[in-house]
């Protein structure tokens, strides 16, 4: 692997320079605040970075991951072993054109609900309670009070890395269900349109500040956490089903459920990534055995988490 990392790196200097780092720390860029440092880390700042990306994970096969606003992302104890990407400034950018609304992939969910708000367009008003990047959020059809992307998204542009090159999908192609979609694996979502509505600004912004303060009231926010653990199986809320099993508080290492909102694991001083994954699975096995439903994760482990692999 390290000859791989090597020749990986020696393609990435080539376009990118000291952008590029080395056993680069990613525990600071989640909000677990909890995990390894990654072999290569590279902010892309426009696509010539993600052509020698792409070039680099064809050339070596390294292994790769892409990140947002790392909110939904359990990064291994001894880090990641390849490549992580993370669009950087040149992709955090947002235009209007009539009632659509054009933005970077890297651009932050509320801060693009807030210039949905500048226009006096609706529509997005849940993202403001989403700590996600647009990419990342599309990506996994992220949604809040009842909407989600799907409902607004028109299309997506992705970076196919093993393609090296750009495309556009359109919406009804894109696959979006219920927390996923069918974009492709080897692709970054770099941008991405939405279809928005014309309301009064006041109506927007009290939506906005109802969104915010429902999730101050319910979320840990004050502790180390990286949002919703588990989907909610149909017909069910996963909270409820943590809750109901007396699981509520329930503590594995520095890892908890939290007492705020059940569906919320959070990272208490000295907890490790293993800490987390072994308490996600009690949580599954106990709701399993009780009720019959295996809890799916909807937070996304990034590098080896087994430690009896190790």
């Amino acid at each position: 692997m390290n000859d791989r990392i090597r020749r990986a790196e020696a393609i990435l200097r080539g376009e990118s320079g000291d952008r590029l780092r080395t056993s680069f720390p990613l525990a600071p860029l989640t909000t677990f605040r909890i995990g390894g440092p990654a072999a290569l880390f590279l902010e892309p700042d426009r696509d010539e970075d993600l052509v020698a990306a792409g070039e680099a994970i064809r050339e070596t096969d390294i292994p790769f991951a892409v990140i947002g606003k790392g909110s939904n992302i359990l990064v291994s104890d001894v880090g990641f072993p390849g490549l992580v990407l993370r669009l950087g400034r040149g992709y955090r950018w947002a235009a209007r054109d009539g009632d659509r609304l054009t933005a970077g992939g890297a651009m932050p969910l509320p801060a693009m609900a807030g210039v949905a708000l500048s226009h006096a367009l609706a529509g997005l008003e849940f993202g403001v309670a989403i700590p996600a990047s647009l990419g990342g959020a599309v990506r996994m059809n992220a949604g809040a009070h009842g909407s989600e992307l799907s409902n607004i998204v028109q299309g997506v542009d992705v970076f196919d890395l093993l393609a090296g090159k750009r495309r556009s999908i359109a919406a009804r192609a894109a696959g979006f269900r219920y927390r996923n979609s069918d974009l492709p694996a080897s692709g970054v979502v770099v941008g991405a349109t939405v279809g928005l509505t014309r309301d009064d600004r006041s109506a927007i912004r009290s939506r906005m500040d109802e969104a915010r303060e429902w999730r101050r009231r319910t979320q840990p926010l004050a502790e180390p956490n990286c949002g919703s653990v588990f989907k909610n199986p149909e017909g069910h809320h996963a909270a409820r089903l943590i809750e109901d099993a007396g699981l509520k508080g329930f503590a594995l290492g520095g890892a908890s459920v939290s007492m705020k909102h059940a569906n919320f694991v959070v990272a208490g001083p000295g907890a490790t990534a293993d800490d987390v994954l072994s308490l996600i699975r009690h949580v599954q096995e106990t709701v399993a055995a009780r009720t019959g439903i295996r809890l799916e994760p909807e937070v996304h482990l990034v590098g080896d988490l087994d430690p009896a692999a190790r």
